[in-house]
């Protein structure tokens, strides 16, 4: 198999509208376009929806079903709040600072910058309560590497005891100096 990209990745919105309207306004997406149906294409369940595509960058494709005859929007109650999220690559350190001050003027409650050694985020939710994040890349090709170098083992070591490897710990104690690369 010689997968090309992710054609696009699907969440569900409450109001497809004021979904788009968000996406084009804080983060700058196009509307692509808009798919509705009355009835679902692969089951054939009479179930209508609007679903709506909105242009990420670079080929990336985000994308969002308002079901109106479904039970009301949830999230999953067994996984913490932070882990599911959709994050998006700005270009460099000042650009996340830009966007944070956008975000913040948007009335928009803003956690971070956050130092993740490798890069820098911020979080913040969109209308429907979807966590996002923006990341700026402060990584050396070579910090890179050896990452990648110890990924294996890392997971090998998770598998087997649950606990933290300590492979890369140096990246949470790595001191991020506002490096504008």
């Amino acid at each position: 198999m010689n997968l090309k990209r992710i054609h696009h990745v699907a969440y569900r919105c409450r109001d497809a509208k004021e979904t788009v309207e968000f996406y084009q306004r804080v983060l700058g997406m196009g509307f692509v376009l808009a798919i509705a149906e009355d009835q679902v294409p692969s089951t054939k369940a009479p179930d209508p929806y609007m679903h709506v595509f909105l242009d990420a960058g670079m080929g990336n494709v985000l994308a969002f079903f308002e079901l109106p005859n479904s039970p009301d929007m949830g999230f999953d109650g067994n996984t913490p709040d932070w882990v599911q999220h959709i994050a998006f690559e700005v270009e460099n350190w000042d650009a996340l600072l830009a966007a944070k001050t956008a975000i913040e003027a948007e009335g928009l409650e803003v956690i971070g910058p956050t130092n993740h050694g490798i890069f820098q985020s911020i979080y913040f939710r969109d209308p429907n309560g979807h966590r996002l994040e923006l990341v700026a890349n402060t990584c050396t090709d070579e910090e890179m590497a050896e990452l990648n170098r110890v990924a294996p083992a890392m997971l090998e070591e998770w598998s087997q005891t649950r606990k933290a490897p300590r492979h890369a710990a140096w990246l949470h104690e790595k001191e991020f100096t506002g490096d504008k690369t």
